[in-house]
């Protein structure tokens, strides 16, 4: 067990999840209990789910958790397209979400790789 807070990949999703609670603020009340809401979730299960990751006892249960960071990662970056396209999200700032979202991919994957490799004893 490690703790999350020295994990790149969690300091980038927090991050991440700063950006899109300032990014939504300025979305109409209307949308408050919809996209806006569900955005927010999705940023902050990325994290969440990275720092739960570091708390279990195995790669193969971290590599899971990693795995399901990824699909809300994914997730969230539909919901910035669809908002940009609802011209709820200026075309600036989806680029930057968009942009901060594709490091965390990547970022995660390369974590995921190492987890699922095989150890080798000297």
């Amino acid at each position: 067990m490690q703790d999350f807070r020295n994990l790149a990949v969690w300091r980038e999703a927090h991050q991440l999840v700063l950006s899109v609670y300032m990014s939504t603020a300025s979305f109409p009340s209307v949308e408050q209990f919809g996209i806006t809401r569900q955005m927010r979730r999705s940023a902050a299960s990325i994290a969440t789910n990275f720092a739960e990751g570091c708390g279990r006892g195995s790669d193969a249960d971290f590599a899971r958790f990693i795995q399901m960071g990824l699909g809300s990662a994914s997730e969230l970056e539909y919901q910035v397209l669809l908002t940009t396209d609802l011209g709820y999200l200026p075309p600036r700032d989806s680029e930057q979400l968009t942009e901060h979202i594709k490091v965390i991919q990547r970022m995660a994957t390369a974590l995921l790789i190492k987890l699922r490799r095989p150890q080798r004893f000297s």
